[in-house]
Protein backbone atom coordinates (compact mmCIF):
# COMPACT_ATOMS: atom_id res chain seq x y z
CA UNK A 1 0.00 0.00 0.00
CA UNK A 2 0.71 3.81 -0.17
CA UNK A 3 -0.59 6.17 2.17
CA UNK A 4 -1.69 9.70 1.40
CA UNK A 5 -1.94 9.42 -2.59
CA UNK A 6 -1.84 6.08 -4.81
CA UNK A 7 -3.76 4.97 -8.04
CA UNK A 8 -7.37 5.72 -6.84
CA UNK A 9 -6.29 9.56 -6.88
CA UNK A 10 -7.87 11.67 -8.65
CA UNK A 11 -6.37 15.11 -8.78
CA UNK A 12 -7.51 18.34 -9.94
CA UNK A 13 -5.16 21.75 -9.90
CA UNK A 14 -5.99 24.44 -9.13
CA UNK A 15 -4.62 27.44 -11.23
CA UNK A 16 -3.72 24.25 -14.44
CA UNK A 17 -3.82 27.65 -16.44
CA UNK A 18 -0.61 28.63 -14.72
CA UNK A 19 3.03 27.95 -15.89
CA UNK A 20 3.53 25.76 -12.63
CA UNK A 21 0.54 24.23 -12.48
CA UNK A 22 0.50 23.32 -16.40
CA UNK A 23 3.76 22.07 -16.42
CA UNK A 24 3.78 20.04 -13.29
CA UNK A 25 0.53 18.35 -13.87
CA UNK A 26 1.48 17.05 -16.92
CA UNK A 27 4.97 16.04 -15.28
CA UNK A 28 2.29 13.81 -12.54
CA UNK A 29 -0.09 12.82 -15.63
CA UNK A 30 3.02 11.44 -17.11
CA UNK A 31 3.78 9.70 -14.28
CA UNK A 32 1.20 7.84 -14.18
CA UNK A 33 -1.14 9.93 -11.53
CA UNK A 34 -5.05 10.16 -13.24
CA UNK A 35 -5.16 13.84 -13.63
CA UNK A 36 -8.79 14.74 -14.26
CA UNK A 37 -9.40 18.45 -14.05
CA UNK A 38 -7.89 21.99 -13.65
CA UNK A 39 -9.60 24.87 -11.94
CA UNK A 40 -8.78 28.62 -12.81
CA UNK A 41 -11.34 31.45 -12.19
CA UNK A 42 -12.50 32.37 -15.86
CA UNK A 43 -11.66 29.48 -17.59
CA UNK A 44 -14.47 27.46 -17.73
CA UNK A 45 -14.65 25.72 -20.61
CA UNK A 46 -10.98 25.33 -22.07
CA UNK A 47 -8.10 22.60 -22.02
CA UNK A 48 -4.87 22.18 -21.28
CA UNK A 49 -3.32 19.24 -23.00
CA UNK A 50 -7.08 17.26 -22.94
CA UNK A 51 -7.02 18.34 -18.95
CA UNK A 52 -10.28 20.19 -18.85
CA UNK A 53 -10.58 23.20 -17.36
CA UNK A 54 -13.75 24.47 -14.69
CA UNK A 55 -14.06 27.67 -12.88
CA UNK A 56 -14.35 26.04 -9.62
CA UNK A 57 -13.09 23.28 -7.72
CA UNK A 58 -16.66 22.53 -6.80
CA UNK A 59 -17.54 21.81 -10.37
CA UNK A 60 -14.75 20.10 -11.27
CA UNK A 61 -15.02 17.42 -8.06
CA UNK A 62 -19.31 17.21 -9.38
CA UNK A 63 -18.18 16.51 -13.14
CA UNK A 64 -15.07 14.28 -12.48
CA UNK A 65 -14.98 12.98 -9.38
CA UNK A 66 -11.70 14.98 -8.14
CA UNK A 67 -10.73 13.73 -4.20
CA UNK A 68 -7.63 15.06 -4.23
CA UNK A 69 -5.82 18.99 -5.24
CA UNK A 70 -2.98 20.04 -6.09
CA UNK A 71 -2.97 23.80 -5.56
CA UNK A 72 0.33 26.29 -7.36
CA UNK A 73 -1.84 29.42 -6.21
CA UNK A 74 -0.37 32.38 -6.42
CA UNK A 75 0.17 33.22 -2.16
CA UNK A 76 -1.37 36.32 -2.33
CA UNK A 77 -4.98 34.04 -3.25
CA UNK A 78 -3.88 30.32 -1.82
CA UNK A 79 -5.88 30.61 1.53
CA UNK A 80 -9.02 31.44 -0.32
CA UNK A 81 -8.07 28.60 -3.09
CA UNK A 82 -7.62 26.19 -0.05
CA UNK A 83 -10.91 27.06 1.32
CA UNK A 84 -12.45 26.05 -1.56
CA UNK A 85 -10.85 23.22 -2.00
CA UNK A 86 -12.14 21.92 1.67
CA UNK A 87 -15.27 23.65 1.00
CA UNK A 88 -15.91 21.14 -2.54
CA UNK A 89 -15.18 18.30 -0.08
CA UNK A 90 -12.14 16.90 -1.12
CA UNK A 91 -9.82 13.80 0.47
CA UNK A 92 -6.70 15.76 0.32
CA UNK A 93 -5.02 19.16 -0.75
CA UNK A 94 -1.37 19.23 -1.76
CA UNK A 95 -0.36 22.76 -1.57
CA UNK A 96 2.91 23.67 -3.44
CA UNK A 97 2.50 27.62 -2.81
CA UNK A 98 5.01 29.63 -0.43
CA UNK A 99 4.45 32.41 1.63
CA UNK A 100 0.84 31.98 3.07
CA UNK A 101 0.47 34.23 5.86
CA UNK A 102 1.01 32.86 9.09
CA UNK A 103 -2.46 33.89 10.56
CA UNK A 104 -4.23 32.46 6.98
CA UNK A 105 -2.49 29.21 8.03
CA UNK A 106 -3.26 29.06 11.44
CA UNK A 107 -7.24 29.77 10.55
CA UNK A 108 -6.54 26.95 7.61
CA UNK A 109 -5.20 24.54 9.57
CA UNK A 110 -8.06 24.08 11.80
CA UNK A 111 -10.65 24.41 9.20
CA UNK A 112 -8.68 21.68 7.53
CA UNK A 113 -8.85 19.16 10.45
CA UNK A 114 -12.32 19.64 11.17
CA UNK A 115 -13.37 18.87 7.95
CA UNK A 116 -11.49 15.75 7.94
CA UNK A 117 -8.99 16.79 5.10
CA UNK A 118 -5.43 16.06 4.99
CA UNK A 119 -3.75 18.86 3.96
CA UNK A 120 -0.08 18.58 3.09
CA UNK A 121 2.23 22.15 2.95
CA UNK A 122 2.09 24.83 1.80
CA UNK A 123 5.34 25.30 0.81
CA UNK A 124 6.20 21.91 -0.19
CA UNK A 125 7.60 19.82 -2.69
CA UNK A 126 4.08 17.34 -2.96
CA UNK A 127 3.90 13.85 -2.01
CA UNK A 128 5.03 10.57 -4.14
CA UNK A 129 3.62 7.03 -3.83
CA UNK A 130 6.85 5.58 -6.75
CA UNK A 131 5.04 3.36 -9.27
CA UNK A 132 1.41 4.73 -8.11
CA UNK A 133 1.30 8.58 -8.36
CA UNK A 134 3.23 11.94 -7.87
CA UNK A 135 1.23 14.88 -6.98
CA UNK A 136 3.74 17.70 -6.89
CA UNK A 137 6.92 18.73 -7.93
CA UNK A 138 9.00 15.80 -7.07
CA UNK A 139 11.35 14.56 -9.46
CA UNK A 140 9.69 10.68 -9.15
CA UNK A 141 12.30 9.45 -11.48
CA UNK A 142 15.29 9.28 -9.38
CA UNK A 143 12.68 7.51 -6.62
CA UNK A 144 12.33 3.69 -6.76
CA UNK A 145 9.07 2.00 -5.10
CA UNK A 146 10.24 0.02 -1.82
CA UNK A 147 9.52 -0.42 1.69
CA UNK A 148 10.63 2.56 3.19
CA UNK A 149 8.27 5.59 3.97
CA UNK A 150 9.95 8.99 4.08
CA UNK A 151 8.69 11.94 5.64
CA UNK A 152 10.42 15.38 5.12
CA UNK A 153 10.02 19.59 6.15
CA UNK A 154 12.86 19.82 3.51
CA UNK A 155 12.27 19.47 -0.23
CA UNK A 156 15.92 19.41 -1.79
CA UNK A 157 17.08 16.85 1.57
CA UNK A 158 14.17 14.25 0.20
CA UNK A 159 15.45 14.04 -2.79
CA UNK A 160 18.78 13.68 -2.39
CA UNK A 161 17.72 10.94 0.47
CA UNK A 162 15.07 9.00 -1.93
CA UNK A 163 18.39 8.69 -4.63
CA UNK A 164 20.65 7.91 -2.42
CA UNK A 165 18.57 5.02 -1.08
CA UNK A 166 17.44 3.86 -4.86
CA UNK A 167 21.53 3.70 -5.25
CA UNK A 168 21.53 1.11 -2.47
CA UNK A 169 18.61 -0.90 -4.11
CA UNK A 170 15.85 0.23 -1.92
CA UNK A 171 13.12 2.32 -2.77
CA UNK A 172 9.98 3.88 -0.95
CA UNK A 173 6.42 3.21 -0.17
CA UNK A 174 5.21 7.04 -0.28
CA UNK A 175 7.72 9.71 0.27
CA UNK A 176 5.87 13.22 1.71
CA UNK A 177 7.35 16.67 1.84
CA UNK A 178 5.40 18.07 5.29
CA UNK A 179 6.69 21.36 3.85
CA UNK A 180 9.18 24.48 5.60
CA UNK A 181 6.83 27.08 6.91
CA UNK A 182 6.13 27.52 10.50
CA UNK A 183 2.67 26.66 10.21
CA UNK A 184 1.88 23.34 8.03
CA UNK A 185 -1.09 21.32 7.01
CA UNK A 186 0.32 17.96 8.34
CA UNK A 187 2.84 17.54 11.28
CA UNK A 188 5.46 14.51 11.33
CA UNK A 189 3.15 12.53 14.01
CA UNK A 190 0.06 12.47 11.65
CA UNK A 191 2.21 10.86 8.72
CA UNK A 192 4.24 8.89 11.32
CA UNK A 193 0.95 7.35 12.55
CA UNK A 194 0.34 6.59 8.66
CA UNK A 195 3.25 4.81 8.06
CA UNK A 196 2.71 2.96 11.42
CA UNK A 197 -0.48 1.81 10.25
CA UNK A 198 0.81 0.72 6.57
CA UNK A 199 1.24 -2.50 6.03
CA UNK A 200 3.96 -2.37 3.17
CA UNK A 201 5.87 0.60 5.09
CA UNK A 202 8.62 -1.27 7.28
CA UNK A 203 11.16 1.69 7.68
CA UNK A 204 10.68 5.35 8.19
CA UNK A 205 12.92 8.04 7.54
CA UNK A 206 12.53 11.38 9.11
CA UNK A 207 14.27 14.36 7.65
CA UNK A 208 14.15 17.33 10.23
CA UNK A 209 15.84 20.96 10.36
CA UNK A 210 16.48 23.86 12.64
CA UNK A 211 13.55 25.56 14.55
CA UNK A 212 10.17 25.02 16.33
CA UNK A 213 9.98 21.34 18.46
CA UNK A 214 8.19 19.03 15.42
CA UNK A 215 11.14 16.86 15.81
CA UNK A 216 11.22 16.09 19.20
CA UNK A 217 7.69 15.63 19.89
CA UNK A 218 7.72 13.06 16.65
CA UNK A 219 10.81 11.32 18.97
CA UNK A 220 8.38 11.17 21.89
CA UNK A 221 5.75 9.72 19.54
CA UNK A 222 7.87 7.01 18.17
CA UNK A 223 8.97 5.63 21.74
CA UNK A 224 5.30 5.53 22.63
CA UNK A 225 3.44 4.60 19.89
CA UNK A 226 5.49 2.98 17.00
CA UNK A 227 6.93 -0.34 16.17
CA UNK A 228 8.46 -0.05 12.70
CA UNK A 229 12.16 1.18 12.71
CA UNK A 230 12.82 5.19 12.82
CA UNK A 231 15.64 6.29 11.32
CA UNK A 232 16.72 10.52 11.25
CA UNK A 233 18.55 13.50 9.63
CA UNK A 234 18.82 16.65 11.02
CA UNK A 235 19.76 19.60 8.62
CA UNK A 236 21.34 22.85 9.85
CA UNK A 237 24.03 21.99 12.11
CA UNK A 238 26.26 24.97 11.47
CA UNK A 239 23.01 27.50 11.30
CA UNK A 240 23.79 30.79 13.74
CA UNK A 241 21.41 31.19 16.10
CA UNK A 242 18.57 34.10 15.62
CA UNK A 243 19.39 33.89 11.97
CA UNK A 244 16.52 32.13 9.75
CA UNK A 245 17.68 29.54 7.32
CA UNK A 246 16.06 28.70 4.11
CA UNK A 247 12.22 27.89 5.43
CA UNK A 248 10.01 30.38 7.54
CA UNK A 249 10.17 27.79 10.34
CA UNK A 250 13.68 26.88 10.50
CA UNK A 251 15.14 29.50 13.36
CA UNK A 252 16.46 28.90 16.22
CA UNK A 253 17.23 30.66 19.66
CA UNK A 254 19.75 29.79 22.39
CA UNK A 255 19.65 26.08 22.15
CA UNK A 256 15.90 25.68 21.76
CA UNK A 257 15.37 24.10 18.27
CA UNK A 258 19.14 23.67 17.34
CA UNK A 259 20.00 20.33 15.16
CA UNK A 260 22.23 18.93 18.25
CA UNK A 261 19.20 19.27 20.56
CA UNK A 262 17.08 17.70 18.04
CA UNK A 263 19.42 14.78 17.87
CA UNK A 264 19.77 14.49 21.51
CA UNK A 265 16.18 14.33 21.68
CA UNK A 266 15.84 11.98 18.89
CA UNK A 267 18.92 9.23 19.96
CA UNK A 268 17.50 9.42 23.98
CA UNK A 269 14.20 7.86 22.28
CA UNK A 270 16.07 5.09 19.77
CA UNK A 271 16.25 6.75 16.54
CA UNK A 272 19.19 6.64 14.96
CA UNK A 273 20.12 10.04 13.37
CA UNK A 274 22.77 9.91 10.31
CA UNK A 275 24.75 13.17 9.69
CA UNK A 276 24.82 12.94 6.23
CA UNK A 277 22.37 12.02 3.55
CA UNK A 278 24.46 8.97 2.32
CA UNK A 279 24.82 8.02 6.22
CA UNK A 280 20.99 7.85 6.53
CA UNK A 281 20.45 5.35 3.45
CA UNK A 282 23.24 3.15 4.55
CA UNK A 283 21.46 3.31 8.36
CA UNK A 284 18.76 2.52 6.61
CA UNK A 285 20.28 -0.79 4.02
CA UNK A 286 21.54 -1.77 7.53
CA UNK A 287 18.57 -2.07 9.16
CA UNK A 288 16.68 -3.53 6.24
CA UNK A 289 19.59 -6.23 6.22
CA UNK A 290 18.92 -7.05 9.51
Amino acid sequence: MAIIVDKSTRLVVQNLTGREGSFHALRNRAYGTVVVAGAAPGHGGEEVEGIPVFNTVREAVAETGANTSAAFVPARFAADALYEAIDAGLETIVCITEGIPVHEMLRLHGFAKTHGVTLIGPNCPGVLSPGKANVGIIPAEIFAQGSVGLVSRSGTLTYQIGYELAQLGLGNTTVIGIGGDAIVGSSFIDILGRFEADPETEIVVMVGEIGGDEEERAARFVAEKMTKPVLAYIAGFTAPPGKTMGHAGAIISGSSGTAQAKKEALEACGIEVGTTPTEVAQLVATSAAG
